[in-house]
């Protein structure tokens, strides 16, 4: 993963990639700005979050495209989940990563 992947999102490619392996989306941002609009079907967990749920997230049992607004924080909890043997991506924000899908 390039700078720009890790900064804003993963290519299309490999979201597929990750989908076709019934991959979660994860989506990182706060209460609120998932309130206001998020993937349907996505699975929310606020980035501050993220290391008390590592547990959670293993007994999914399935790789994790993260999304935030613009792919900053979920740049981060992607290498958070990959540290703890989490297979992960950065699909970077949730708006552009809605229309990869």
């Amino acid at each position: 993963m390039g700078l720009l992947d890790f900064l804003f999102g993963s290519n299309t490619k490999e979201i597929q990639d990750f989908k076709n392996r019934d991959a979660v989306i994860l989506d990182v941002r706060t209460q609120k700005e998932y309130d206001a609009g998020a993937i349907s079907g996505s699975k929310h967990i606020p980035v501050n979050e993220i290391d008390a749920k590592i547990s959670e997230i293993k007994q999914w049992n399935k790789p994790v495209i993260t999304c935030c607004a613009s792919g900053v924080r979920s740049g981060n909890a992607a290498k958070t989940l990959n540290k703890n043997n989490i297979e992960a991506i950065n699909g970077g924000g949730w708006k552009s990563l809605k229309k990869k899908l």
